[in-house]
């Protein structure tokens, strides 16, 4: 059986591996969400930026891409996956089952925030800007992972209203 990864935030611009294929796809009761802080890649322990995380939602949806993996590259690639998101175990993996917009279900493996970890949060929209407008980590400045989410969000016809209201907040906040 084929490995599918479901991406709905950094994995949508990096996935960190070619894959054999992509469907644009959707995950029901859990919403894409900055609800975690990042220690490592998009800020510091003494910084923290925020990061994107699926956080349950009943009733509602995060769309995104399914990526197949290709064939003989499940180890490297689950392995790769496995250092860069499980880095301080603020995600778990868990196999869900995304609907394509074809309406096929694709079962896939996705990362998603342990609200129980240290570094779950939840902060309004303007607390979120000002931190993603400050923050950097060892992947570099939080605004940029921000802006190459939204622009994949944009290019791949994904709406995401709060994503939108944070680009111009931060865009204003840094004056960029």
């Amino acid at each position: 059986m084929a490995l599918w990864v479901f991406g709905y935030g950094s994995l949508l611009w990096n996935p960190g591996f070619t894959p054999a294929q992509t469907v644009k796809a959707r995950l029901h009761d859990y919403h894409r969400s900055f609800c975690m802080l990042s220690i490592h890649h998009r800020g510091s322990e003494e910084d923290p930026g925020l990061v994107l995380a699926l956080d349950t939602y009943p009733g509602g949806q995060c769309t995104g891409v399914a990526f197949q993996v290709a064939e003989n590259e499940e180890d490297a690639v689950l392995a790769s996956l496995r250092e860069r998101e499980l880095i301080s175990s603020a995600y778990y993996e868990d196999h869900v089952d995304l609907i394509s917009d074809s309406g096929e279900t694709i079962h896939a493996l996705a990362y998603i925030i342990n609200r129980d970890h240290v570094q779950y949060c939840q902060f309004d929209l303007e607390k979120q800007a000002q931190i993603i407008a400050r923050a950097v980590g060892g992947r570099g400045p939080n605004t940029e992972y921000l802006y190459n989410t939204a622009s994949h969000l944009t290019q791949l016809d994904i709406r995401d209203d709060d994503m939108d209201w944070l680009v111009q907040r931060v865009r204003a906040l840094t004056a960029t």
